[in-house]
């Protein structure tokens, strides 16, 4: 098009318009990248009036002239041929525009907006091929006082505008502020005088024709760079002027135009355009250039300059400059600037810049998206059964198409890009945090037992810095979706009323909006290319209507304090005392807060606000490990999980447990499990005390005759073995015994409930008249000495063996002795006060505590991965539940029978059960992945070769859903695992 000879008919399309008489027009094709070519045609023979220049004033009619020349040919498809050129003043090229059918100049001379030039003057011969027609539509015009001819008296002085400085080029007194504090969101009509790059323009704005600089708010377009030419700053404007030279300024500098010119003065070096700045400054001067738009002012940067927003007309539609540029890759989101606009405007910038980068559009070609531990899940999609609310932004859906009872149908999914209050950790003193009961409760009473509609959309790979505070915790991957319900609930509605629906949205309500909507969480704000949920934009909305109502976790309110007594991991003592008081109200309602095994669960009361450990009175399932044992607790976490139900408590067991009948809906619960065949009655004590006992014998007979589950092999008279995994231990030496300390690594100190030498122990201390603290130097206790020493814990008094004192004598009160008391396993540092000698008749008698270690397994030591969990779990289980537990003696181990100074002679290899459980600890520490079996030997006795074949079971569950130490696949190494660190004290007494 540049190298176009004259007398060629070309086409083009309309950019702008620069006066009366000029048009820049763009090839309507090209084959090379970036903008199209482009030429300025300056209409042969006319002579349109003048704009005002720097410091001067329109000649009349000028804005009319070129308005109507604007609007008549602004962005139209135009057929165009050079003319004649003038090298006299740069080569400017005149010709013929056609628009359709109609020749441009004949229209603008025929309606009186620029004159002809006199053909007789030294022009050459360079005149226009319809000079003759020109110059009677002149005659026409003029006589019938069209434009510039007009006859109105004052017309002309009426049409030269009144401009303001910056428009004639003194921008030095420009008030950006005041003009921003008039106009800040409103809609300011404008004409785009120049384009300067993607993201700059220059605006004419209307009425006052205030000249300004406006840039795009929120984006930032590729640099066009900068020339050098003697160390001056050189810009092209476009040239107003119709066939004579000037050396007249090209146009007023703005005052960061000025700052860019000294910058680049200083450094006196050519800076060349970033690759797409001349396609991003060509898709502006498309679509505003010379064009009609509407700006909103957002705001002022320090340079005085006006941040705005930047609106156009496409046919019908309305859209946005600012994020067109973003959405065709031509442009970046910029925060600092983004701020200043309306947070969904914000929101739409930064999201299609983020799917520029995910398609690598224009500028994005080669970008590198940075490292994410999060990844799409794609087909996933799936209905269910809620059957658990863990928290407020995670639940347990059971799967429709896996079989009902398979463990593998319940699936955890945690509610894509929001995050609610946590709910702590009792076992770590962690209380829940601010609503975060109310964020579970209004998920508990919305889904529990309900169908939904889940889509999974991404999984995370959680780190132990953002999601774990427990020492050694391993990367675990966490799986994300939306959850839909399929109707509203009461009071719902206007919550959701604002919503944004997508077309992928299931029918039904988002879950996470309605919490949202509530004031029970926030939304994730994720980084660049972290997935998010598919509905991000409606959450965002949900929030903001939270935010602005002050709803929950947004208002200055406090959430309700709730004082609850948790009586499952208090001493029994403590629920006895509570059993008059559920006796007394008879049916007690209550809610399902877990379900330990088939016939056990935990409770919470209301009414009390206690939680109770509960079990059916008279009925037993199988054992964990057992035959249809998994299926008896996915039956019971179906049907009662978190749900409403009554009790009637009848006594307490010596562990704490209560026992009763509860009803869920009107129906007893035990009938389920024994209508299924997956539990059996226990009356030996007798069924008289057990309420609608005749109801659930007829149930258990009922699942008999079918020969249901358990039932299966069932024949009358006989009784039907559960295929028990508990290893035979009639034949071997079993104590009962109370857990006093746990070191980790599987070791733990205990003492022989009902052993008598206890008593006699604690009767001697408790006689003995205590003196004061010995004079220093008076009493030297050195190392395996037996001494009374003050626990820390409690300040009681006991025996125990110094372990390691101070080389030289003693000289202060507060100088310390390691001690290890010698009747409960624990030990820890005590100053001198706190040490006495003992009476010889106390001391003779050798320790309580007995050293024990897990049989059969191997449990990491507190230095190795998995080992603060496992010494966790242990300690949780023996000393933080008050229980009692059996001891089966596999072995005795007197090869060492020390662990760093602490004498405790043979060590005993044990199983270890508690009373009320249905396996044992051994068991439950390979299931939960924080243990492995020991390594098998090539001849085994049968006995331990039956004992590790049942623990296998546990240890292949653990393996094959990848749960602890498993979660990357087989351990390796079977080396021994050394004597595990002492733990500090703080163990039970008794």
């Amino acid at each position: 098009m540049a190298s176009a000879t004259e007398n060629q008919w070309l086409k083009g399309r309309v950019k702008a318009v620069t006066s009366g008489d000029c048009l820049v027009i763009t090839a309507l094709t090209h084959n090379r990248p970036g903008a199209p070519p482009e030429k300025t045609i300056t209409l042969s023979s006319l002579m349109a009036p003048k704009m005002a220049r720097r410091g001067g004033k329109d000649e009349p009619f000028a804005w009319e002239s070129k308005e109507f020349l604007r609007k008549l040919c602004i962005g139209k498809e135009v057929a165009f041929k050079v003319d004649y050129k003038v090298e006299a003043i740069a080569g400017r090229e005149f010709g013929s525009v056609f628009l359709g059918n109609q020749n441009v100049a004949k229209l603008v001379v025929q309606n009186g907006w620029a004159k002809v030039r006199d053909p007789g003057q030294n022009n050459q011969g360079k005149v226009s091929p319809y000079i003759t027609e020109l110059l009677q539509l002149q005659e026409q015009s003029n006589q019938e006082g069209y434009g510039c001819f007009s006859k109105v008296p004052g017309a002309a002085e009426a049409s030269i505008r009144d401009l303001p400085p910056s428009a004639i080029g003194d921008s030095a007194g420009f008030d950006a502020m005041g003009l921003l504090a008039a106009n800040k969101g409103k809609p300011m009509e404008g004409i785009v005088e120049q384009v300067r790059d993607g993201s700059t323009i220059r605006v004419y704005l209307l009425p006052e024709f205030q000249f300004v600089q406006v840039f795009v708010a929120g984006i930032q377009s590729p640099s066009m760079g900068r020339r050098n030419t003697n160390g001056n700053v050189v810009e092209t404007v476009p040239d107003e002027s119709n066939g004579d030279a000037s050396g007249e300024s090209k146009g007023p500098l703005t005052s960061a135009q000025r700052l860019a010119a000294s910058s680049a003065a200083a450094s006196s070096v050519e800076v060349s355009a970033d690759p797409f700045a001349a396609e991003a400054k060509y898709f502006t001067e498309h679509r505003v250039l010379s064009r009609d738009v509407r700006i909103v002012l957002e705001g002022v940067d320090k340079f005085n300059n006006l941040i705005g927003s930047v609106h156009y007309s496409d046919g019908e539609a309305v859209k946005d400059l600012g994020l067109e540029l973003v959405e065709n890759g031509l442009a970046k989101y910029v925060e600092w600037s983004a701020n200043m606009m309306e947070e969904e405007a914000k929101r739409k910038l930064k999201s299609a810049e983020l799917q520029c980068k995910k398609d690598k559009v224009k500028m994005w070609a080669n970008y590198v998206p940075p490292a994410t531990n999060s990844k799409a899940l794609h087909d996933q999609n799936f209905t269910g059964k809620v059957v658990e609310v863990v928290s407020g932004d995670c639940i347990v859906v059971a799967d429709d198409a896996i079989p009902f009872g398979s463990p593998a149908a319940e699936r955890r999914v945690n509610l894509s890009s929001i995050r609610c209050p946590k709910m702590g950790n009792p076992r770590r003193e962690e209380k829940p945090a601010p609503y975060a009961r109310e964020a579970r409760e209004f998920l508990r009473q919305r889904l529990i037992g309900k169908q939904v509609i889940v889509q999974m959309e991404y999984s995370r790979k959680v780190t132990p810095a953002e999601g774990a505070t427990t020492t050694g915790a391993a990367d675990r991957i966490m799986d994300f979706g939306s959850v839909f319900i399929p109707s509203l609930a009461k009071g719902d509605s206007e919550e959701v009323a604002a919503s944004s629906i997508s077309g992928n949205q299931p029918a039904g309500v988002n879950i996470a909006e309605l919490l949202l909507s509530r004031g029970f969480g926030n939304v994730v704000r994720h980084r660049d290319f972290e997935e998010r949920s598919n509905h991000y934009d409606a959450l965002l909305a949900a929030e903001s209507r939270a935010l602005s109502g002050k709803k929950g976790i947004h208002s200055a309110k406090e959430s309700p304090a709730m004082h609850i007594t948790d009586l499952t991991v208090a001493a029994a003592k403590k629920a006895k005392d509570f059993l008059p008081s559920l006796q007394r109200i008879r049916r007690i309602p209550a809610v399902v807060e877990y379900v330990l095994s088939g016939h056990r669960c935990k409770l919470y009361i209301p009414k009390l606000t206690c939680s109770i450990a509960f079990a059916f009175s008279g009925v037993r399932c199988p054992g964990r490990g057992e035959p249809f044992s998994d299926e008896a607790i996915s039956v019971m976490r179906r049907r009662i999980m978190q749900r409403d139900v009554e009790i009637e408590v009848e006594t307490v067991d010596r562990t704490g447990t209560f026992l009763g009948s509860m009803w869920e809906s009107r129906t007893n619960v035990a009938t389920v499990l024994l209508e299924a065949g997956l539990a059996k009655m226990q009356t030996s004590f007798g069924a008289d005390r057990i309420v609608e006992a005749h109801i659930l014998e007829n149930a258990e007979r009922s699942a008999k005759n079918q020969k249901l589950k358990i039932w299966e092999n069932y024949v009358e008279g006989q009784e039907v073995s559960n295929g028990s995994t508990t290893v035979e231990t009639r034949q071997k030496e079993t104590l009962k015994v109370a857990v006093t300390e746990v070191l980790g690594g599987g070791r733990f100190y205990v003492q022989t409930v009902g052993d008598q030498r206890i008593a006699s122990i604690q009767n001697q201390l408790a006689s003995l008249t205590l003196k004061d603290a010995p004079i220093i130097g008076s009493f030297n206790p050195k190392r395996g000495d037996i001494v009374l020493a003050q626990f820390s814990l409690d300040n009681s008094w006991n025996r125990a063996m110094i372990v390691n004192a101070p080389r030289a004598a003693v000289e202060s009160p507060d100088e310390k002795f390691e001690v290890f008391y010698i009747d409960y396993g624990n030990q820890e540092e005590v100053p001198y006060s706190a040490i006495r000698p003992v009476d010889p008749s106390v001391s003779s008698a050798p320790g309580l505590a007995q050293l024990c270690r897990l049989a059969y397994i191997k449990v990491p030591s507190l230095e190795e991965d998995f080992g603060p969990e496992a010494g966790e779990y242990l300690h949780t289980i023996t000393l933080g539940s008050g229980k009692e537990f059996k001891a089966v003696i596999e072995e005795r181990d007197a090869s060492g029978g020390k662990v760093k100074g602490q004498g405790t002679g043979t060590e005993l290899v044990v199983t270890l059960i508690a009373v009320d459980d249905e396996i044992s600890v051994n068991a439950a520490m390979l299931q939960g992945g924080i243990a492995r079996m020991e390594k098998r030997r090539r001849f085994e006795h049968k006995d331990k070769k039956a004992a590790l074949d049942a623990l296998e079971k546990f240890q292949e569950e653990a393996r094959k859903s990848r749960t602890g130490i498993w979660q990357y696949g087989d351990v390796e190494s079977d080396d021994e695992d050394t004597d595990p660190a002492r733990k500090p004290a703080g163990g039970g007494r008794r």
